[in-house]
């Protein structure tokens, strides 16, 4: 077994360690002063009255308000980072492309749509398909916010995408060029798939982003989470614990979302033989250093071949 890490600082002395706790206890204190102004305020104002949150305990407000929202947040993000993929993809493979044209008009897509905030993109593509009747109008919003979302998160998945594969050594896309492989079999069967592997925690973290951008769909008419809990805040007349209810739901979603781009990055540094992707990565016992990572040992499976040389 083998042990990677990498050394940032030396563990704190009995000095450091007492300055890092009065620091600690400092903070703490302070934002349990502040957090108690802030609720002391909200309930001087009637802000936790038993009314305003009962609500929240009925099966009307979740079938008829949050839930649909709910579905329509997650169905709009899911078709955008599908789409954001395939075109980032496609866009990051095209900027490095050996034809200058191609790599010259994917370069052009990808800073245009790189530069615009997702809410313009989102309203331009309501009134262009509007306009022109591109989609029909029961689907225009979720067109729109699709579009916005996919163009954006797109152009950010192709510059991922380049950066990761210009990451790699040179000397892979020589010796692929000396054993005889075009530039699109190199791309495909070396280069790709290594970039991908390195670029997965950074690609699940822009999925998060698009689920909360998902959200701006609602200054367009898209029914999401957002949106419905205003609604159901309109009708109840409690807007502070629709809000917070809303942002207990995406914070849940985007926490689960974060923990698995941190399980697939600990995956991916626990060796690249890994075959079972939900097996527990085994852990070195505390070495007494602070390190850039939590340091792995390197895992097998059953059936792996080491097909390296041990002759010495």
């Amino acid at each position: 077994m083998s042990t990677r890490a990498t050394v940032l600082y030396d563990t704190p002395g009995p000095k450091g360690e007492r300055f890092n706790k009065i620091l600690t206890a400092i903070t703490a204190v302070i934002l349990l002063l502040v957090a108690w102004w802030v609720i002391s305020t909200m309930n001087a104002n009637g802000q936790f009255a038993a009314e305003l949150w009962k609500p929240f305990t009925t099966s009307e407000m979740w079938t008829t308000y949050l839930l649909p929202g709910l579905v329509g947040t997650i169905k709009a993000a899911v078709v955008s980072i599908l789409l954001a993929l395939l075109i980032g993809g496609l866009l990051g493979i095209g900027r490095l492309s050996h034809n200058k044209a191609i790599s010259i008009v994917c370069a052009v897509i990808v800073e245009f749509f790189r530069a615009i905030p997702v809410l313009i993109l989102m309203i331009f593509a309501y009134q262009l398909f509007a306009i022109y009747g591109l989609v029909p109008t029961k689907h225009l919003a979720f067109s729109a916010v699709v579009f916005g979302l996919t163009m954006y998160n797109g152009s950010v998945i192709a510059e991922i995408l380049r950066s990761g594969i210009n990451a790699l050594p040179k000397g892979q896309s020589e010796a692929a060029m000396a054993l005889g492989l075009s530039r699109s079999q190199t791309m495909m069967k070396i280069l790709l798939p290594q970039a991908i592997a390195s670029m997965l925690p950074a690609l699940i973290s822009q999925m998060v982003i698009a689920l909360k951008d998902s959200a701006l769909g609602y200054l367009i008419g898209y029914v999401e989470v957002v949106r419905s809990g205003l609604q159901a805040a309109s009708w109840y007349r409690n807007y502070l614990a629709a809000m917070v209810v809303v942002a207990i739901i995406m914070i849940i979603i985007n926490f689960l979302l974060s923990r698995l781009a941190e399980r697939v990055e600990s995956q991916l540094r626990a060796g690249r033989a890994r075959k079972n992707i939900v097996a527990k990565v085994p852990h070195q016992p505390d070495q007494g250093l602070a390190t850039k990572d939590e340091v792995n040992v390197d895992w097998h499976d059953p059936a792996h071949k080491d097909l390296r040389s041990t002759f010495e």
